[in-house]
């Protein structure tokens, strides 16, 4: 009966998370043309912060319980299968274009948090003093994209329906909730089906939470590709592995402090280089091809398999 009660949450999960991708969307678009602001910036805050929800709760509950390794294993984890998963099924189902401001400003961030994070995991803690440095580097970011966004605003163009101001709000609304719900239900089921099997605590924070929560990026970012928002749909996901480290991190580090083992920084060097492949990979075309994106979801299959092998100590390493 559990199983059918699991599988039958699974389903409703996908389904709330795929409609309420689909509203927050077009809220957020809507709200971006209204106010003039670039929908760049848009995708960096209210949609890669709306879409990161499920891994805050996820990690900062984690925390309250002293379930440290699973606040760090979630986010790592999470933020591995943006850049490969979302990234590379976004493409292969609706190639996208690569938006030029996130390239310049927006990657490199990303990259550089996840060396900071990297070298503050090398003692395989993160202090109080540490969590509160991402927190304000967190707010030094949203400072930097709101004075981004004061300072070009843009009209929206004669082809684009835009909503009224309240129904936008009431759409971004409607969506963020069926966006965590469906995470929600999502990880929890999977989860249930994971431990039947016998999978690990970390190997499930590594894999299927880690996917779980990032189930409402994934299908954000591949509902704004369909829809032509190619600045949300890679804006999206580098707003929110940012966020992730930040912010995520950050609260669940000041709630209390997080300890770890080796393999919580080796796979943080792991992301750095996933980093730096996938910024070379952008940088050097318009748009990101569906061959590209077989080759992102190849890597990411590879991960996995290293992290199920790891897990099962069935590596050197």
């Amino acid at each position: 009966m559990d199983y059918v009660l699991n599988l039958v949450w699974l389903v409703l999960g996908f389904a709330f998370l795929i409609k309420g991708a689909d509203f927050f969307v077009d809220g957020s678009s809507s709200i971006a043309k209204i106010m003039k602001i670039p929908t760049v910036i848009i995708g960096l805050t209210i949609v890669s912060i709306g879409t990161s929800l499920p891994e805050a709760a996820v990690s900062i509950t984690a925390s309250l319980q002293g379930n440290y390794d699973l606040s760090i294993a979630n986010v790592v984890g999470s933020n591995i299968f943006n850049l490969l998963g979302v990234v590379g099924a976004s493409a292969v189902i609706c190639p996208f274009l690569i938006d030029k401001t996130i390239m310049k400003r927006d990657f490199p961030i990303c990259i550089g948090v996840t060396v900071i994070l990297a070298f503050m995991l090398r003692d395989n803690t993160l202090s109080l003093a540490e969590s509160i440095v991402l927190f304000v580097l967190f707010i030094a970011y949203i400072i930097l994209l709101v004075s981004s966004a004061l300072k070009n605003r843009e009209d929206a163009g004669e082809d684009y329906k835009v909503l009224s101001t309240g129904k936008s709000l009431f759409f971004i609304v409607l969506g963020i909730a069926g966006i965590v719900a469906g995470g929600q239900l999502t990880v929890n089921s999977a989860t249930f089906f994971a431990t039947a099997l016998g999978m690990s605590e970390l190997l499930i924070g590594l894999t299927i939470v880690a996917v779980g929560t990032s189930l409402p990026e994934l299908v954000t970012s591949v509902v704004a590709a369909r829809k032509g928002e190619s600045e949300i749909a890679l804006g999206n996901v580098v707003g929110s592995n940012i966020f992730n480290i930040l912010f995520i991190l950050g609260m669940s580090g000041i709630v209390h402090p997080l300890s770890c083992d080796v393999g919580a920084l080796i796979d943080t060097i792991l992301l750095i280089f996933v980093c730096l492949i996938m910024y070379f990979v952008c940088i050097t075309g318009k748009k990101a091809t569906r061959s590209e994106g077989y080759v992102c979801i190849f890597i990411y299959v590879i991960y996995v398999i290293y992290a199920v092998l790891r897990a099962y100590n069935l590596l050197p390493f």
